[in-house]
């Protein structure tokens, strides 16, 4: 995929890295969006970093680290149900074509 969003993120340590979004999604009861990135060109295993997401009155992103471990423990449980889901959906896609085509 050419057209993946990037980001760069910088780090406690003060390095930065190259990052494809994920996706941005909401998560707890404030309806507050995160953003999920993973550094180019890491594969599945990858350490996934999640972050508060807002734009700007001029739609410039803008991230900001979660404080606290409550916060991050909502968002995470947040992300991994929106992964187990499209993950499920694949499955009953892929599951649907193949009973397709076993018909024929």
């Amino acid at each position: 995929m050419d057209n993946e969003a990037t980001v760069t993120i910088e780090l406690d340590d003060g390095k930065t890295i190259e990052c494809t979004v994920l996706m941005i999604f909401e998560a707890g009861n404030d309806d507050r969006e995160y953003i999920a990135v993973m550094p180019e060109g890491g594969d599945d295993d990858s350490e996934v970093y999640l972050y508060r997401y807002a734009e700007d009155e001029n739609g410039e992103p803008h991230l900001e680290n979660i404080e606290t471990d409550e916060e991050y423990d909502i968002v995470s449980e947040a992300f991994d149900e929106i992964l187990d889901e499209q993950e499920y959906n694949e499955m009953v896609a892929t599951g649907s074509r193949m009973n397709e085509e076993d018909a024929y």
